[in-house]
């Protein structure tokens, strides 16, 4: 088992040299920074506490600023541990980057879903409405209680309610690519929450180890900018150095003509 935090970002599409359309997620990774290390004999279980995403040190908690110390890392703004790893292969303050994870690889990625607020039964459980017109009165409620029998509602019926804000683990994603250099994964599919949001990748748990074959993807940049700043700069200057040469050709014809018109008046 490993893991990583990560922010999402948004959702783009890429293609493979075949010409297929893979929707992927795209989650930034910056480098983690491992903040605590539990063990068994000082607190039950093994895990590590992963930090994520630095910020001002006026705006941490006491409690984290003394954790973050003991790392030799900055304060950070997200904590999450991560179960069932070796606790023997990862030292206190040491990075995690993105590279922990290849392409291919099978992970379970964990967010918060957006959050709707309080909702009614048609966009909170997907309920029909009641007709709209010949004077019916019964148009969006949540319908009937019930049984009489019992005089109470239920546990479990659906009504309206706080909708959102949960904690979803979507299972089974593939890592379509790995950028070390941006600290980006692209995971194909969706990921449960806004943009911007925290989010963790995992080993899947039900294929754990997994890795599925990738096809290469489609590479568009075919100029480094460099190249394409000094191709720019040379037409530039040619067209400039054309121009220039018109505009003194112009003046000069003007000026022959005028002194031909006055010497013939003369």
């Amino acid at each position: 088992m490993k893991g990583i935090l990560g922010r999402k970002l948004g959702m783009t599409q890429v293609f493979t040299k075949s010409g297929k359309l893979i929707p992927v997620t795209v989650i930034e990774v910056e480098p983690n920074v491992v903040t605590q290390i539990k063990t068994k004999e000082n607190d039950g279980y093994e895990a590590i506490q992963l930090g994520f995403d630095t910020k001002r040190e006026k705006l941490a908690t006491k409690a984290s600023v003394g954790i973050t110390n003991k790392a030799n890392t900055t304060p950070k703004r997200f904590f999450r541990e991560i179960r069932g790893v070796d606790v023997n292969d990862y030292s206190l303050g040491q990075e995690i980057k993105v590279d922990i994870f290849t392409e291919g690889e099978v992970v379970d990625v964990t967010g918060t879903t957006k959050g709707k607020g309080f909702q009614g039964v048609i966009k909170r459980h997907g309920q029909s409405r009641g007709p709209m017109r010949h004077g019916s009165h019964y148009h969006r409620g949540p319908g009937s209680m019930g049984t009489m029998r019992p005089m109470r509602v239920f546990k479990g019926k659906k009504l309206p309610g706080h909708m959102g804000t949960l904690t979803v683990t979507i299972q089974n994603l593939e890592i379509v690519m790995v950028d070390v250099e941006n600290n980006v994964i692209l995971v194909k599919g969706n990921v449960p929450g806004p943009k911007k949001s925290l989010v963790v990748i995992k080993t899947a748990v039900k294929n754990s180890g997994k890795v599925r074959e990738t096809e290469e993807l489609n590479s568009y940049v075919t100029e480094t900018p460099e190249e394409v700043t000094e191709v720019t700069s040379d037409a530039t200057l040619e067209s400039t150095e054309e121009s220039t040469e018109e505009v003194v050709e112009e003046a000069t014809e003007k000026v022959t003509e005028e002194t031909t018109e006055t010497v013939e008046e003369n």
